[in-house]
């Protein structure tokens, strides 16, 4: 008789968690251990003494604590959690920053319905496992290939500007203008102008309003 495994489901929307409950059902060996709706949740799950599954699946971007804080505080409680990320971005830097923090895989949510079930038979199995669009990323990023940028969290984005473009995003949400912004900052305004340029394809957004909205929703004025 085969072993049971025995599946935690984390992500902020209950469609996607009785999604993947509906395909993991298919197979008569792997059983539905409870899910979480917030990070906080998955955290509160697992320090609970007795609570123990074979797979997690998680979402990177939920309420509270994220994904990312997920997988540091298994880390740092030294709680080894076999867990597969899934996804709505594709980011190779994303994906990388998971394997770092000990995740065992990596699948994209457009491609779950036909890899989330081979993945949670490989991971429980001690494999590690990435959908074809992940894979195929992470081939190109360890052998130096250029890879054009995928999706990712605002949240993400926004660890990785330096002091300086949070400056010129902040003062540009206040509606100053470039040479405003060159002389509170001290520097030229062709340095400013170059700044912004930079924003608009780091934020992947068109214009100084485009900086301004995200200024607002991550807190930034």
């Amino acid at each position: 008789m085969k072993k049971k495994i025995y599946v935690h489901i984390a992500d902020d929307h209950k469609i996607v968690i009785e999604g993947i409950i509906a395909v993991l059902n298919i197979d008569q060996d792997i059983t539905i251990n409870g899910y979480s709706l917030t990070g906080d949740e998955v955290i509160n799950f697992f320090d609970k003494k007795g609570n123990k599954v074979d797979v997690l699946i998680l979402d990177i971007t939920m309420p509270g604590k994220d994904g990312f804080e997920v997988l540091r505080h298994f880390k740092e409680k030294k709680i080894h959690q076999k867990t597969i990320v899934l996804s709505s971005y594709d980011d190779v830097k994303i994906v990388e920053e998971v394997i770092k923090l000990g995740g065992h895989g990596y699948i994209t949510k457009n491609s779950a319905g036909e890899h989330i079930l081979n993945a949670v038979k490989a991971v429980a199995n001690g494999e590690r496992y990435f959908s074809n669009d992940v894979q195929k990323n992470l081939v190109k990023s360890f052998t130096g290939q250029t890879i054009s940028n995928g999706n990712k969290p605002e949240k993400f984005i926004l660890d990785a500007l330096s002091e300086r473009e949070i400056e010129v995003i902040e003062l540009t949400a206040k509606e100053y203008s470039s040479q405003e912004i060159a002389e509170k900052l001290n520097i030229s305004t062709r340095t400013v102008e170059t700044h912004k340029k930079n924003l608009y394809k780091k934020l992947n957004v068109k214009n100084s309003v485009g900086l301004a909205m995200f200024a607002v929703k991550n807190k930034i004025v």
